[in-house]
């Protein structure tokens, strides 16, 4: 999977890509990522990217013309698509992950401030991601969200893939609650089926508790 951060703060992403589960992809050859400044496509002197909104407003815009160059010379007429982060996108989880976690290659567009020339998205951007109903400081957080996720997916990241099948949201439940040594912890202890070696039994356990949590903390996913 090659992923191509476009962003105005690609040391950031360089920093990300070193380490972790995400490192070791890079380091083997399963994930390819490339930070791209937007910057580095702006025609003025001093390398601004943003100005004023038109019909005012607080905060810049992000101009039209450095995101479209940008994108384009990235994309390079190929077929791969284009994600902005917004707050008007699509909502990010497992099933849109693993949709992208299918291809070979994919640009994320990462805005900042107030956002992006709608210009620059109508003509470049084949799907906006949201990560969730809050603002953040820049796409280049949601970006690496979206690397994260997809990249667990991704053949020859994680070293077993059960790491991902038996987690979170992969069954429509939440995770049951897990435990390690010691057996006992300020009084409290290991539940006892865990420990009996009896693997029906333990799956049983873990089938329903993680109905019983997920009953508990999110009954909408029920």
């Amino acid at each position: 999977m090659i992923y191509n951060v476009l962003t105005l703060y690609p040391e950031m992403i360089e920093a990300y890509k070193e380490v972790g589960i995400i490192g070791r992809g890079v380091k083997s050859d399963r994930l390819q990522i490339n930070a791209i400044n937007i910057r580095d496509y702006s025609k003025d002197k001093h390398k601004r990217v943003d100005d004023e909104i038109y019909g005012g407003g607080a905060g810049m815009l992000m101009k039209a013309e450095p995101v479209y160059d940008c994108v384009k010379d990235i994309k390079k007429d190929r077929d791969v698509p284009v994600i902005y982060f917004s707050p008007r996108g699509r909502t990010f989880n497992s099933e849109i992950a693993k949709e992208y976690a299918n291809l070979d290659e994919v640009i994320l567009l990462c805005g900042h401030y107030e956002g992006i020339d709608q210009r620059a998205v109508d003509l470049c951007v084949d799907e906006e991601i949201s990560i969730g109903d809050y603002i953040l400081t820049g796409g280049h957080i949601a970006s690496m969200v979206f690397m994260d996720t997809v990249s667990r997916y991704v053949d020859g990241v994680l070293g077993n893939s059960e790491s991902y099948q038996n987690e979170s949201f992969e069954d429509g439940l939440l995770e049951a609650n897990q435990y390690t040594r010691p057996e006992e912890f300020m009084g409290m202890k290991v539940p006892e089926v865990l420990m009996s070696g009896h693997h029906k039994k333990i799956e049983e356990y873990y089938k329903e508790e993680a109905l019983k949590e997920t009953k508990i903390r999110r009954e909408d996913l029920l």
